[in-house]
């Protein structure tokens, strides 16, 4: 499917009729399982899902808020695994959504629903504690757009999420880790309770890879979430707040007037296919 240079497919899974990934510009963007939302692919939505699974009552409904939407992996998991929760997704990319809505379609009564604005027009129109949850897992290609990252941006998901509740950002970058350093001081600057994870190999400078930063103004179940990554077929390790603060959180966040997008994989955008 074309539009203005851009490439976005849906590929089928060889081995599972019902399994697709959503591919744009190169970049896999999505797996979705319409039979089994609870499969995922990405191993660093599988430690997102680890950590919603851990927040309140296990199976109680939560009150999400998805920054980037693609095909809808994570969203489709909390419908699954917590029924009646209510979800917001917020997705700028109009096609990418019609084509998800008609070629990977959401069950009934899931609860999702999608708006066609950015992050942050999105959640600056949203009311004090509206969200148990929120994600923030936006990329334009293989970049997450600068705006998305900043401390005023942080300071407005502290504002929207309730006092006990998460706010999940999944970014990109190698060590020295001179952009997820800046998010990172950013994040602690606004929550109380701050942690990261990632692959060892990503972490000792090995890899380009992702990094999971969970925040919150209530303590995190580091340890129990540790036990789980470290359990995992790719097993990720996680850093609580105090090795955050003093290994990892640089000394000026990103701000409004000084952003940058984060940094390019190697080898362009077809690194994560």
């Amino acid at each position: 499917m074309e539009d203005t240079g851009r490439t976005i497919e849906i590929v089928p899974d060889r081995d599972r009729p019902s399994a697709f990934t959503l591919r744009i510009d190169g970049t896999d963007q999505s797996y979705v399982d319409l039979d089994d939302p609870r499969r995922l692919e990405f191993d660093y939505m599988q430690r997102i899902a680890d950590v919603i699974d851990a927040h309140g009552e296990a199976g109680a409904p939560l009150r999400c808020v998805h920054i980037g939407g693609a095909a809808l992996t994570i969203p489709r998991y909390v419908a699954a695994t917590r029924p009646r929760s209510s979800q917001t997704v917020l997705e700028p990319d109009e096609q990418v959504t019609a084509l998800v809505r008609e070629r990977l379609p959401l069950p009934r009564h899931s609860g999702i629903k999608i708006r066609p604005v950015d992050g942050r027009s999105g959640i600056a129109a949203m009311r004090d504690s509206l969200a148990d949850v929120i994600v923030l897992d936006a990329f334009d290609g293989a970049r997450i757009p600068a705006e998305l990252t900043t401390a005023e941006f942080f300071a407005d998901l502290g504002r929207v999420v309730t006092d006990d509740g998460l706010v999940l950002l999944n970014i990109a970058d190698k060590a020295p880790f001179p952009y997820a350093r800046r998010v990172v001081r950013g994040v602690c600057d606004v929550f109380a309770h701050v942690m990261i994870s990632a692959e060892p190999a990503t972490l000792k400078g090995r890899r380009f890879g992702n990094v999971l930063v969970v925040a919150s103004q209530a303590p995190l179940p580091w340890e129990a979430l540790a036990r789980r990554a470290a359990s995992s077929p790719f097993p990720y390790r996680v850093l609580p707040y105090r090795d955050v603060v003093t290994t990892f959180a640089a000394k000026a966040p990103f701000t409004d007037s000084d952003s940058e997008r984060s940094p390019a994989p190697p080898g362009g955008a077809t690194f994560f296919s």
